[in-house]
């Protein structure tokens, strides 16, 4: 079963999360919505910025605790490489 790493922020330059799931719309809808971890909800980070598809969880899971141990400017230069706005990514996950 595949996975996906994702960073949630709550704006630009914001706070980041990294997280990871087997199923991407559920979780960040859960993230959304409130029913998401703690410091997610503490920090009102509600927009995808960035996400990533692996084939395998454990490769979802050792990405995502490569990206917990990075500097902060590492995952900013890594959203402004692919995500430079800092939009977010659900609603073209939901259609």
């Amino acid at each position: 079963m595949g996975g996906w790493d994702y960073i949630m922020a709550n704006r630009r330059d914001g706070t980041l999360y990294v997280g990871v799931t087997a199923d991407l719309i559920r979780r960040v809808w859960e993230h959304r919505e409130g029913a998401g971890s703690a410091f997610v909800r503490r920090h009102g980070l509600t927009r995808l910025v960035r996400f990533e598809r692996h084939d395998e969880i454990r490769a979802a899971i050792q990405r995502e605790t490569s990206l917990k141990n990075w500097p902060r400017a590492w995952k900013v230069r890594l959203l402004a490489k692919d995500n430079p706005e800092w939009v977010d990514l659900y609603p073209s996950l939901i259609g």
